[in-house]
C-alpha cells in the first residue's frame, strides 16, 4: 500500500476518533439496533441493523462494517449471522435464538492508526497493527501510533419457557453469554439487560482489559435526538469497581456509551498508545 493510499483512509479514522467521545456535540455515534429485545413463539428470531449515524438510531451517515460480529448463546457458544448484507447506511442481520435466554450480540474491531513524516510531508495511515512495519517506510520520521478497540453490543432474549424454568430471562450474574472477554471496554449487566421499564434502576459494570474501569465517565442518551432540541443526556461515573447504575426516566431505545484512553498524541510502534470505546443499546419499556 502506497503513501498516497494510506492518507486517502485518515477521514474514516478521523471518525473512528469521534465514535470514542460519546459526550462530544454532533459525534458519530456506533450502534447495534434489534428489532425487539424480547422475542418467542415457534421460530424466534430477530433482524439486527447497524450503523454509524449522528442522530441516534437514524440511517444518516455511513453503515457499521461488521468484521468482529460474534453472537453469544445463553450457553456461551457462537452462532452465526443470516442474511448478513450492507447497503450505503447501515448492514442488516438476521439472529434465530435457538435456545431460550438472553444473547449478547457483540461487533468488536482493534485496528490502529499512525502519522508521520517523509521528506517533511505528513503521512497518515490506519490498518492491523501488524501490518505497520510492512506499510509505513523505513525512514519514517515522527513516528506516532494509537491503537484503537471498539466494542459495539446489544441484548436479546427468547422468552419462551422450557420445561426446567418459569423465567428465561438470563441471570447475568450466571449466564456465559457475559463472560468477559478480557481485552478492550467491556459492559457486564448486573441486571438483567432485556427486562427494564421506565422509572427501574439498572446496574452494570465496566471493565478495562478484564479489570474494573474506575472513575470512567458513562454517556447514557435516549434514541429520538433528532426531533427534539435538547439530548437528555444522562452523565454517570463508575466507582471504584467500575459500577454504575441507572434510573431510566422513560420507555424508549437507549444508546450507553463509554471511551478511555482520551485524545493525546500517539505512542511508539513499540508501545502505541491505546483508546478503547464501547457502545450498547437497550430497550426500556413502559411500566
Amino acid at each position: 500500500m502506497n503513501a498516497s493510499r494510506l492518507s486517502l483512509s485518515f477521514p474514516l479514522a478521523l471518525l473512528s476518533v469521534g465514535a470514542l467521545l460519546p459526550s462530544a456535540a454532533h459525534a458519530h455515534r456506533t450502534w447495534l439496533l434489534p428489532s425487539a429485545t424480547v422475542v418467542s413463539g415457534k421460530e424466534p428470531q430477530v433482524s439486527v441493523d447497524a450503523a454509524v449515524s449522528e442522530d441516534l438510531f437514524e440511517y444518516d451517515t455511513n453503515s457499521l462494517a461488521l468484521d468482529g460480529l460474534s453472537i453469544v448463546a445463553p450457553d456461551g457458544s457462537k452462532l452465526n449471522a443470516e442474511n448478513l448484507g450492507t447497503t450505503r447506511r447501515r448492514s442488516s442481520f438476521d439472529v434465530k435464538l435457538t435456545q431460550p435466554g438472553t444473547y449478547r450480540i457483540v461487533n468488536f474491531t482493534e485496528t490502529a492508526m499512525a502519522s508521520y513524516k517523509v521528506g517533511g510531508e505528513t503521512k497518515r495511515w490506519r490498518g492491523n497493527l501488524d501490518a505497520l512495519a510492512k506499510d509505513v517506510p523505513a525512514n519514517a520520521e515522527e513516528l506516532q501510533v494509537t491503537r484503537m478497540q471498539n466494542r459495539v453490543e446489544t441484548y436479546v432474549t427468547n422468552d419462551n419457557k422450557s420445561d426446567n424454568k418459569a423465567d428465561n430471562k438470563t441471570d447475568p450474574k450466571t449466564s456465559k453469554a457475559f463472560a468477559p472477554q478480557g481485552s478492550g471496554l467491556e459492559l457486564i449487566p448486573l441486571t438483567t439487560p432485556t427486562d427494564l421499564s421506565a422509572g427501574d434502576s439498572s446496574s452494570f459494570r465496566l471493565l478495562l482489559d478484564g479489570k474494573p474501569a474506575a472513575d470512567l465517565d458513562v454517556t447514557i442518551l435516549r434514541g429520538g435526538n433528532r426531533y427534539r432540541y435538547k439530548m437528555g443526556e444522562i452523565a454517570l461515573k463508575t466507582d471504584a469497581q467500575g459500577q454504575f447504575s441507572v434510573k431510566w426516566p422513560e420507555a424508549g431505545r437507549y444508546w450507553i456509551g463509554a471511551s478511555a484512553g482520551g485524545r493525546g498524541p500517539g505512542g511508539t510502534a513499540a508501545q502505541p498508545a491505546r483508546r478503547a470505546s464501547l457502545s450498547a443499546t437497550v430497550e426500556v419499556l413502559p411500566q
